[in-house]
């Protein structure tokens, strides 16, 4: 029972990483962006999330006491008309055919978020409380147990993924961010403001940003330099998936988290190294992910 042990635990690793790699896949898929700063946002919104609940006791970040929920739902407009803001302002400005432009500006986001995070926060580790949730587990069976909030991240990750996949099969918006993703200039000539729809996207995505760095301050410690070792997750999750598939990068964040678990039963030491093989190898075997989609 002990590998099925680690397999569960791994999905529900795993169902953090998917939750990851929605937000980089839906930027990745309707305008090609690669936001090397999607780490670092996650974790501005864990210490947004910390801000706002604990904060830093004896300084003006003395928090406010708020209910999780609560600063989840203050979070999310928050980080949606921040991404909007963000695409309009700056972003829209440095897509094209060449990549370079996205990957320096973001780049240089990501080194702002970090110094800005440590100037105000210090270097110290920080974690986010759930009200004792975190410290709470549900009983399977032959000595097997899951985690509560791990539970209901998963059930969050599969629940974003769904919504996704509706949102882009089933609502005007959806067929709005599949045509500008195809061909912005004839999507265009329809009426389509590809600016506008590129900055909808956008506030989706860190919208749930917001919620997966929320998430990830009440699972584990945070500090300003974690962001880069987040943005890998969340690269090899949407890569070991498919670019443009959320299905994929559900799965992909399954695959990766199954992979770290095993390897930490083996080895303690290994567990990350492992992740990483099983990125390698499925890069070697099928380059293009699982279940990749062009739109």
């Amino acid at each position: 029972m002990n590998w099925v042990d680690t397999i569960l635990q791994g999905v529900m690793l795993g169902g953090l990483y998917a939750l990851f790699a929605v937000g980089q896949s839906l930027l990745l898929g309707v305008m090609r962006l690669t936001n090397v700063a999607h780490g670092d946002f996650l974790i501005l919104g864990s210490f947004a999330g910390f801000a706002l609940i604990g904060g830093v006791p004896g300084t003006p970040l003395g928090g406010f006491g708020l209910n999780p929920a609560v600063t989840m739902l203050i979070l999310l407009p928050l980080a949606a008309s921040f991404g909007y803001g963000l695409q309009r302002g700056v972003l829209n400005g440095t897509l094209g055919a060449d990549p370079m432009p996205s990957l320096v500006v973001t780049f240089g986001l990501s080194i702002v978020i970090q110094n800005l995070l440590l100037e105000i926060f210090s270097a110290d580790n920080r974690s986010i409380s759930a009200l004792g949730v975190e410290t709470r587990s549900l009983a399977l069976g032959a000595g097997i147990h899951v985690g509560m909030l791990p539970l209901i991240i998963f059930i969050l990750a599969l629940a974003a993924t769904v919504f996704m996949e509706w949102l882009f099969r089933r609502t005007h918006i959806g067929r709005a961010f599949r045509a500008t993703s195809d061909d912005y200039q004839t999507a265009q000539l329809m009426g389509l403001d590809h600016r506008h729809v590129y900055a909808l996207a956008t506030a989706i995505a860190f919208a749930l940003i917001a919620v997966a760095g929320m998430l990830q301050g009440m699972r584990t410690v945070f500090a300003p330099s974690d962001g880069p070792g987040l943005l890998l997750y969340a690269f090899e999750a949407v890569i070991i998936g498919g670019l443009g598939s959320f299905w994929g990068s559900f799965a992909g964040g399954i695959i990766l988290g199954v992979s770290q678990s095993v390897g930490f039963r083996i080895d303690p030491g290994w567990g990350i190294l492992i992740g990483h093989v099983v990125f390698l190898a499925m890069l070697m075997i099928r380059p293009s992910g699982l279940f990749p989609k062009t739109r």
